[in-house]
């Protein structure tokens, strides 16, 4: 079966349909409700077992490049942080076919948000490859 990532843009990627305040500037119930729904969206997959795992990730970031044998780490956060793009969290699924990858895509962008209103956030879709060898025969 394939698998396929589901990424959680609150910021970059193609506009919202409606816009929609950072989520630090939500109401607490509002925060609460969705973060309840995503609890929600674990269970459902696990208990249909797709999940393979899933995570929330913090807003801090830095961006490292490396610069040749013997120098230490090259990082930034970016020239412009606050326009870059942010991941919130991923799903990683192991499903049937493609469909229903975006079938429970389309599920987490109903999220509730501000005054419990569906969000309709863009999920991010992308298939794992599949791993080859890399040894010698």
């Amino acid at each position: 079966m394939p698998k396929f990532l589901l990424l959680k843009h609150y910021r970059g990627g193609p506009e919202l349909l409606e816009p929609i305040p950072p989520m630090d500037q939500w109401a607490p119930e509002d925060v609460d409700a969705h973060l309840r729904f995503l609890g929600e969206c674990t269970r459902m997959l696990e208990e249909s077992g797709e999940l393979v795992e899933g995570q929330a990730l913090t807003p801090d970031r830095v961006d490292v490049r490396y610069d040749g044998p013997g120098a230490s780490p090259v990082t930034t956060d970016g020239p412009y942080p606050e326009t870059s793009d942010l991941v919130a969290g991923w799903y990683m699924v192991d499903v049937e076919s493609r469909e229903r990858a975006l079938e429970i895509a389309a599920h987490v962008s109903s999220g509730p948000g501000p005054q419990g209103k569906p969000i309709h956030e863009w999920i991010e879709v992308r298939q794992v490859m599949e791993s080859t060898s890399h040894g010698a025969d």
